[in-house]
């Protein structure tokens, strides 16, 4: 039988051991009988089953909200994307009314259900189990939804977001291209631009969906940058995509406070978030273009600059 003392166990750097592990980061929503609804920011969500769909998350046994939770016949999973970090904020603070100002509607059971996700997962509750200080709460699925945005991390204590491993995107030395350009299509500058634009994407449209914005509002945004504002038929122009995407664009960037109306009627433009938000956007724009032109002289890289304008014109 040993005699050593026992290590007290330091709970601070548990925590900071766990932080290593990179999460999603949700918010979790549930309404009682009486209507009364609740919403915390968990990075506890999992998996568990996929027959019967079972998924589950857990939540502290001194929570502020676990009344309602435990009454609630259901509850749902907001899986938070990329650029809803003031949202997690939110509803990971103590506040009288977490919901005021938040675009939200009714689920099942009356559950909130969190606008621009990228993913929500509406729960019958299914069990309860003791964790410790926690409780675990494991739901049935009865509805999602998929909103295929770029989802937001949390890894070592702070917010993060994804991005294609290296490894993954870089051919390896030596590779071939998936093409040899061989015979006419080595002459065919269509076909030369197209295989170009689809190598730069390759890497760049990942980074850019990491923000959270689906390509047409980042398009949008980097589109008013420069301008006071544009009417519906200067962003068709200038942005080159149906009235129908650009009037659900304009709407979605409204809604999370990016763009909003100008002093010109039928006319939109950056507001102060939205300018944050747009810098950030040619932030990764730059960097990309430097990478991949870095072997270029300033010389070739104006003269492709030029050549790009007369086709555009033409």
């Amino acid at each position: 039988m040993s005699t050593e003392p026992a290590v007290a166990f330091d709970s601070r750097a548990f925590r900071r051991a766990l932080g290593n592990f990179a999460t999603g980061v949700t918010v979790v929503t549930a309404a009682d009988a009486a209507g009364n609804k609740v919403g915390v920011t968990a990075n506890s969500f999992n998996s568990v089953s996929l027959d019967p769909p079972l998924i589950l998350w857990s939540l502290d046994k001194r929570s502020s909200s676990l009344a309602v939770f435990e009454a609630a016949s259901h509850f749902a999973v907001n899986i938070l994307a990329a650029d809803q970090i003031e949202l997690s904020n939110n509803f990971a603070k103590p506040r009288e009314d977490r919901f005021a100002g938040i675009e939200h509607r009714a689920g099942e059971g009356g559950a909130p259900l969190l606008a621009d996700c990228a993913a929500c997962f509406q729960c019958e509750r299914h069990q309860l189990l003791d964790g410790g200080d926690h409780w675990i709460m494991l739901g049935k699925v009865v509805a999602f939804d998929d909103g295929g945005r770029s989802p937001l991390l949390y890894h070592q204590g702070a917010y993060s977001m994804v991005l294609p491993h290296t490894r993954m995107t870089r051919r390896e030395e030596g590779q071939a291209p998936s093409s040899h350009f061989q015979g006419r299509l080595s002459h065919n500058l269509y076909y030369l631009m197209t295989q170009a634009l689809r190598a730069y994407q390759a890497s760049y449209q990942p980074r850019q969906l990491s923000s959270g914005l689906r390509t047409s509002e980042a398009r949008m945004l980097m589109v008013l940058e420069n301008d006071a504002g544009l009417n519906l038929a200067d962003l068709q122009r200038e942005v080159a995509m149906p009235a129908r995407e650009i009037d659900e664009a304009v709407a979605n960037l409204k809604r999370k406070g990016l763009v909003c109306d100008s002093e010109a009627a039928g006319h939109v433009r950056l507001s102060v978030a939205g300018i944050d938000q747009t810098e950030a956007l040619w932030t990764i724009a730059r960097e990309q273009q430097d990478t991949v032109f870095a072997a270029f002289s300033d010389e070739q890289i104006e003269t492709f600059k030029t050549v790009l304008k007369a086709v555009i014109r033409a």
